[in-house]
């Protein structure tokens, strides 16, 4: 079981919302479309569930073109972050309606109705009406509707982000059980970097339209193939500065010096660190000092995001506990080279994952 898009694009008056796009997700995979608002996420699947015709390309099932079939004969199964219940029946039979339209028996509804129900914690509320529950449980019945279809097919669009904290965390562990068993091909969709982690699987990056890596989640995560990926996958942004490689030597904007990784060429590149690698206290003896001055502390309890400038460039550093100060107090910060990824003039990753262990 495959899902191919070839050569799809798309084009509504006279702007392009997906790029030339080639993408293949394979049987049994969970999938994340991880991008900003905007990058093209929600257009990209409603290609994928037919709700929407590609202005060029061909989407294929199971190598059978099914570009131009109408969404309903598709195995589709959608949900979006708005939800959508039928208000005049039960949480049961919202979730037993697309079973009913199969054709199902009722001993059949019967068990899947209660097994998904379990799944979403729904089982104490199937004879109450959704407009009776909360929002996130309302959401909780739009999701069992689509996962009980067995469709071969899922396309989740955020669907998660109305939820509160725990709830999110108990179905972000659940869902891909749930596809594991199922066979199909998930597809999530996601603002949100932390989530596509949690998820694993596959993840496709996008930015403005065009899908800018297809992989493994961690490796996504671990090697991104440019800047615009290293920034669509990092939460908060990636942090940036100017560096020149010479001879043996890498000189970053401030005067620090580190080795330069070997085959490297010479030439001025741009150096990018998450902000948990960087450091109020110097831990490492590799670790190179940065004089920086804040500018605001964002104090969540646990730990604390630091905005600091840096020769005209923003930083943000992730600190663990509570660490407050003033705007415009002095603050040293500290990186250690094994962290950084280096870009050349064209956004590309000229080095593999940080210099020695990763970032």
């Amino acid at each position: 079981m495959t899902l191919a898009l070839r050569d799809i694009s798309k084009t509504v008056a006279g702007q392009t919302h997906i790029h030339t796009t080639n993408l293949t997700l394979q049987k049994g995979t969970m999938n994340v479309l991880l991008g900003a608002t905007l990058s093209g996420k929600t257009s990209l699947m409603r290609l994928m569930a037919g709700l929407d015709k590609p202005t060029t390309g061909k989407i294929f099932w199971n190598d059978a073109d099914v570009t131009g079939m109408r969404v309903q004969d598709r195995q589709v199964a959608m949900v979006y972050q708005q939800f959508i219940n039928y208000p005049a029946m039960s949480i049961y039979d919202n979730i037993a309606s697309p079973l009913r339209l199969q054709g199902k028996s009722k001993a059949e509804i019967d068990v899947a109705v209660r097994k998904t129900a379990a799944l979403m914690k729904l089982t104490p509320h199937l004879s109450a009406k959704p407009l009776a529950l909360s929002g996130g449980q309302q959401q909780r019945c739009a999701l069992a509707r689509a996962l009980v279809k067995d469709a071969g097919l899922v396309l989740l669009d955020e669907p998660l982000a109305n939820l509160d904290y725990k709830l999110r965390e108990e179905l972000r562990e659940e869902i891909p059980k749930y596809f594991e068993a199922s066979g199909a091909i998930f597809v999530y969709a996601t603002t949100e970097p932390e989530e596509a982690l949690l998820l694993g699987g596959n993840t496709v990056t996008l930015y403005e339209g065009r899908i800018t890596q297809f992989g493994k989640t961690p490796e996504v995560y671990r090697h991104p193939c440019d800047r615009i990926t290293a920034q669509v996958f990092s939460n908060p942004p990636m942090n940036f500065m100017a560096v020149q490689k010479a001879g043996s030597n890498l000189t970053f904007e401030g005067g620090q010096n580190a080795p330069a990784p070997a085959g490297l060429a010479d030439g001025q590149y741009t150096a990018g660190f998450r902000p948990h690698h960087l450091e109020i206290h110097r831990r490492h003896k590799t670790a190179l000092e940065f004089n920086g001055r804040l500018l605001v502390s964002e104090i969540t309890g646990s730990e604390t995001y630091l905005h600091v400038e840096h020769k005209g460039e923003r930083w943000i550093v992730q600190a663990g506990g509570v660490h407050d100060g003033r705007s415009g107090d002095a603050l040293s910060v500290f990186l250690d080279p094994a962290h950084v990824y280096l870009f050349d003039g064209d956004g590309a990753l000229a080095t593999p994952a940080g210099f020695g262990r990763g970032a």
